[in-house]
């Protein structure tokens, strides 16, 4: 389900909390500049509604990112981007994608020697050879 037009989806059948699902994409919209400094996000009331969450689902993944410095929410307010997109470097983005990676080898049931040569393979691909 997208949410408010900034493109959240959640996977309510994944095994990663709606609340990390959350956090992570918004995350992400930040790092490849989808989502700048003094864009506001949708209300914690809206963004639950939108994606069939409790309240509380949504204010722990704006916790989560206020705590990482990526937002600022004031009472009355709401919340609002504060980092630039260069507040990320390659190694948080090299993250973010890890953690989806891992998420998706365990729905699909695979393995982690799978998952590694499957990274193996990719890399050694892009390189040419």
């Amino acid at each position: 389900m997208t949410a408010h037009g900034v493109g959240i989806r959640v996977d309510h059948t994944a095994h990663i909390p709606p609340y990390e699902q959350i956090r992570a994409q918004i995350a992400e919209l930040i790092a490849v500049g989808r989502l700048v400094r003094g864009d506001r996000l949708p209300s914690v009331r809206q963004l639950a509604a939108d994606l069939g969450l409790a309240n509380n689902t949504v204010v722990r993944a704006y916790r989560e990112l206020e705590s990482a410095g990526l937002v600022r929410s004031r009472r009355g307010s709401g919340t609002e981007v504060v980092a630039p997109a260069s507040a990320f470097d390659a190694g948080a983005r090299l993250a973010e994608q890890a953690d989806a990676y891992a998420a998706a080898v365990r729905r699909l049931g695979a393995s982690n020697e799978e998952a590694l040569a499957a990274v193996r393979h990719a890399l050694a691909v892009s390189e040419g050879g």
